[in-house]
């Protein structure tokens, strides 16, 4: 037999802040609707001030000495202290990470494009993680892929700065994360949106280096399709053949015509 279910009430929610009559000091130092101090008082010429007003007493400060409590509306303070709360670096995006996917024989153009991208986030203040995985043959080769890192957090040097060199995660992830520069030591965010390819070309150093990297590493698929030396010098030969005259052939002669004698 299964148990009844039974209810169990849950007791009253603590308000946010004290205020009012749940203040249980004695003295506190108040402050007006206008972020004015007038001084320490007791908490009952503190409450009568706050009625006269016609507004709250809220504890906004209960572990100094004596507690700091300030005169103001109850939902205006609620107001001002989640608009706060939401201005706060803490909340904006400096605590936001993004995370850009990379290659070791990437095109120089996804390569410019990731990096404005890039530069876009540093500019927001936003921390940027570069992963780049090795694939196939590229596992035996990964100093590519190390060089492509390495000139990816070079091109970003001016906007933001790694916590380390970029390190293997396992045999085939490379990573490495990039945090924004303080805005003063940051270089000016490019004119043109994040992600254009005019932000990539300005913000990239030299992106023909990419581009020999991904010659080096399809090196082996371009000799696989090679054609044979028989096949090269065959292919003459017929187009000689092709090119020579053709013999033209006498008209044939009727049945039973006689062939002109010499």
């Amino acid at each position: 037999m299964s148990r009844p279910y039974i209810r169990r009430p849950f007791g009253p929610r603590e308000p946010l802040h004290k205020r009012n009559g749940k203040i249980r000091a004695r003295e506190v130092r108040v402050i007006d609707e206008n972020k004015q101090p007038l001084g320490v008082m007791l908490l009952g010429d503190a409450l009568k001030l706050a009625q006269n007003r016609l507004m709250d007493l809220i504890e906004v400060a209960p572990n100094a000495t004596p507690p700091v409590c300030r005169i103001l509306e109850y939902g205006k303070f609620l107001y001002e202290e989640s608009k706060k709360k939401k201005d706060s670096p803490s909340s904006q995006s400096g605590n936001r990470m993004k995370e850009l996917q990379l290659s070791a024989n990437i095109d120089p153009n996804d390569f410019r494009v990731k990096l404005a991208r890039a530069v876009g986030f540093l500019c927001a203040d936003m921390k940027v993680r570069v992963k780049l995985r090795f694939r196939g043959r590229q596992r035996a080769h990964k100093e590519f892929g190390f060089d492509v890192m390495n000139k990816f957090v070079q091109a970003t040097a001016a906007y933001g700065r790694s916590d380390c060199a970029p390190k293997m995660a396992g045999d085939r992830d490379l990573h490495v994360t990039i945090n924004p520069l303080p805005r003063d030591q940051r270089a000016k965010a490019p004119d043109a949106e994040p992600g254009s390819v005019k932000t990539a070309l300005s913000a990239a150093d030299d992106p023909g280096d990419i581009e020999e990297i991904e010659d080096a590493d399809d090196t082996d698929e371009t000799e696989e399709t090679v054609a044979p030396t028989g096949v090269e010098t065959a292919a003459p030969a017929v187009a000689a053949a092709s090119a020579a005259p053709v013999p033209e052939t006498p008209p044939a002669t009727a049945a039973g015509e006689a062939t002109p004698s010499a």
